[in-house]
C-alpha cells in the first residue's frame, strides 16, 4: 500500500461526532499538541513527518471528510463549513495552545479556522496554502488542475516528479485505485467552485492573530511563491520562507529542509 494510505499502527484512532458529521481524529505521541491537517493528496497521512514531529510533541490528525472513515454529510459544501466542524473538535477535546500545520488545501482549512477563532490555536504553519483569490477575474492564481493532463499536473505540483508518492500507479490494487478516485471526487465537490477559494477569506486573513509561518516551495507550479507572498502579507506579522529544490509539497520532495524551518518556528 502507498504511503499515503497507510494509518499509523501506534496511533489512537476515535472517531468524533460534531455538527452532523462523523469525523476520524488519530493523535500520537506526548507534549504540547500540534494538529496536522492534511493535503487534498494526503501525502502527510502516514508519513515520516508524523513519527518525526511526535517524538517531541503530540501529533493529531483529522482525516477531512470523505477520507478515511470520515462522514460526507450532504449538507457540508465548502472548505468554509469543515472549518466549524474542526474548531468545534479542538472544543470537544479540549486541546489548548495547539500548532495547526496544514498542506494545500489543510493549510486553507488552517487558516479559514484562525480567521474565526484563535482561542484555541498558538501557531500556524501553512504549507502551499490554498484558498484564497488575489489577483482579478482573469488572473489565474491557481493552476487548473481539472483542465491539465495528469503529467502536467505531476510537472506543476513536484519539481522531481519521481519523489511524486503516487507517480506509479501501476501496481494499486483496486481499493487503493478507488481510495485515489474517491479523493479526488471529495475535492472537486469541495473546492471547485468557486475554484480553490472562498472570495470572503481574503478579507478574514486580516483577523489571524497568531505567528504565522508561511511555506512554499520555490518550484511551486501549481501556485507560485508570489501566491505564497501575498499570502503572508494579508496575515499581520506572518513570516515567508521559500524551500528550494521543491514544488508545491516541499516536506516530500524536501523533508530535511522543511523540518528544519518549522522546528525553528514551532520550538
Amino acid at each position: 500500500m502507498p504511503k499515503n494510505t497507510t494509518p499509523r499502527k501506534h496511533s489512537a484512532v476515535e472517531i468524533i461526532k460534531t455538527l452532523g458529521a462523523r469525523i476520524e481524529v488519530s493523535r500520537q505521541g506526548k507534549g504540547r499538541p500540534v494538529l496536522v491537517l492534511h493535503s487534498e493528496d494526503a501525502y502527510e497521512t502516514g508519513s515520516t513527518l508524523i513519527d518525526t514531529l511526535a517524538k517531541k510533541r503530540e501529533v493529531i490528525q483529522f482525516n477531512m471528510p470523505g477520507y478515511g472513515k470520515s462522514s460526507l454529510p450532504k449538507n457540508l459544501r465548502t472548505i468554509d463549513d469543515i472549518s466549524y466542524l474542526y474548531l468545534d473538535i479542538l472544543d470537544q477535546l479540549e486541546l489548548k495552545k495547539v500548532t495547526i500545520l496544514g498542506f494545500s488545501v489543510g493549510a486553507w482549512l488552517a487558516a479559514e479556522m484562525a480567521s474565526k477563532s484563535c482561542e484555541r490555536i498558538q501557531k500556524l504553519v501553512l504549507t502551499g496554502a490554498l484558498g484564497v483569490k488575489f489577483g482579478g477575474p482573469y488572473v489565474r492564481d491557481i493552476e487548473d488542475i481539472y483542465y491539465h493532463p495528469r503529467e502536467k499536473v505531476r510537472e506543476l505540483k513536484f519539481h522531481d516528479t519521481n519523489k511524486d508518492p503516487d507517480f506509479d500507479m501501476t501496481g494499486y490494487n483496486t481499493r487503493q485505485s478507488l481510495i485515489v478516485a474517491r479523493r479526488r471526487e471529495v475535492i472537486a465537490k469541495f473546492c471547485w467552485d468557486p475554484y480553490f477559494h472562498n472570495p470572503a477569506l481574503k478579507t478574514r486573513l486580516a483577523r489571524i492573530s497568531v505567528p504565522t509561518l508561511v511555506v512554499w516551495g520555490s518550484n511551486d507550479g501549481l501556485t507560485r511563491p508570489k501566491y505564497g507572498r501575498a499570502y503572508a502579507k494579508h496575515i499581520d506579522g506572518a513570516r515567508f520562507t521559500e524551500i528550494p529544490r521543491a514544488g508545491h509539497y516541499p516536506h516530500v520532495e524536501q523533508p530535511g529542509a522543511f523540518q528544519r524551518k518549522i522546528e525553528k518556528f514551532i520550538a
